[in-house]
């Protein structure tokens, strides 16, 4: 991670000072650097532990990536904070924060680009596409509330899932593994980020110390998992109820902490659980394939990390 570090940096300049300084300002601020850890994992399990360049330029694509949407979804969401720093729209403004998450996109796949990573950049390509469909799907159905369970797990393989099953498939990719290998990699990844996105949805129904105000998703019209399967197995009229506010009382503070409430006690945090512990288990198996080593001991710890992380 120390050389990764190095190389993601450099992945990053440009000519122009604005953009240098910005750069910086952004590797200061790094998250947990979770996508780059499973690129790396991956491959060293799949190849009983060799290492390539193209692992190295995987993982930084990745992470280029990431950061620009990441950069995006503050400008798209007003969010002046991220991971307890500033935003970059709330520095710079909106302008130049859009124009910066361009930027890294195209740092991203000039990258794969000009070291002829075709395979590498079709991962990455398809990801971009299948992200920006799930959160443009998670907005028209918000607006209907009509959103079936189906459709949830739909909008979150594309909005989450789908980059962390980037991940895990460039990283068998980058060593060549074989089309099966790299197919079995891309859906332990997909496994993965399901699960990390219902973990998600489930902090807004709980207390947990996460710097996400609990009720958000509720105010945003957000249809997650815990309030889809109540409003599935309640009567006419809680349903009517639960309808109405959320799309008339999303902004009252004591009728948010109703519908919270009533989740919790209508079953839809522990089927949420449950169904979030399927996909862990899921993932699990398929790496029960691989021998044991300290690379799917890893991956085991980051699996479990998942579901059982606080933040």
């Amino acid at each position: 991670m120390e050389f990764f570090e190095v190389k993601f940096k450099a992945s990053m300049i440009s000519n122009v000072p604005l953009i240098n300084r910005i750069s910086h300002y952004i590797v200061r601020r790094k998250g947990k650097q979770m996508r780059p850890m499973f690129v790396f994992l991956v491959a060293k399990m799949v190849s009983n532990g060799n290492f390539k360049e193209k692992t190295y330029r995987g993982a930084s694509i990745i992470e280029l990536i990431h950061t620009a949407t990441l950069v995006h979804d503050d400008v798209v969401d007003d969010s002046n904070r991220r991971r307890g720093f500033f935003s970059l729209n709330a520095l710079w403004k909106n302008k130049i924060a859009v124009l910066v998450g361009d930027y890294l996109l195209s740092k991203g796949l000039l990258l794969s680009i000009d070291n002829d990573d075709f395979d590498v950049l079709k991962h990455i390509s398809i990801a971009v596409r299948e992200m920006s469909e799930g959160e443009l799907l998670q907005i028209e159905k918000a607006r209907q509330l009509d959103i079936t369970e189906d459709v949830y797990f739909d909008i979150i393989r594309k909005k989450t899932a789908t980059l962390i099953a980037a991940c895990t498939a460039i990283g068998a990719t980058s060593v060549d593994a074989d089309k099966n290998e790299v197919e079995k990699m891309r859906e332990f990844g997909e496994l993965i980020g399901i699960s990390f996105q219902i973990k998600d949805d489930l902090f807004d129904y709980t207390d947990a110390k996460i710097g996400k105000p609990t009720g958000i998703d509720i105010k945003e019209q957000k249809m997650t998992l815990p309030l889809i399967y109540t409003l599935n197995n309640c009567s006419k009229k809680e349903k009517k109820w639960l309808i109405n506010s959320v799309k008339n009382y999303n902004n009252d503070k004591k009728r948010v902490k109703e519908i919270i409430a009533f989740v919790n006690e209508n079953g839809g945090i522990e089927y949420t659980v449950k169904k979030m512990k399927e996909y862990q288990k899921r993932a699990l198996k398929i790496l029960d394939n691989y021998p044991e080593s300290v690379y799917k001991k890893s991956l085991i710890t980051m699996v479990n990390y998942v579901i059982e992380r606080e933040k």
